[in-house]
């Protein structure tokens, strides 16, 4: 995942946890705007949820950020 990706979903995770606390759940489509403006970088954050780590389309933003600073 190219690192400007990992920076954008550190960041949206922290801002979520920080609005709505630890227990706030988030989709991969969260890192992105409604339009899809980016449909190849939105392709490589749904390989990385889906085929690398078959997460849930929801998950703890607490799981995300700490899978992405640990480069899984």
């Amino acid at each position: 995942m190219r690192q400007t990706l990992r920076d954008k979903i550190i960041t949206v995770c922290e801002q979520k946890i920080q609005q709505k606390g630890e227990s706030v759940g988030l989709s991969f489509y969260a890192f992105f705007a409604n339009k899809n403006d980016d449909p190849q970088l939105l392709m490589e954050a749904a390989s990385w949820w889906i085929l690398e780590h078959k997460l849930d389309h929801f998950e703890k933003a607490f799981k995300i950020r700490a899978l992405v600073e640990q480069g899984n």
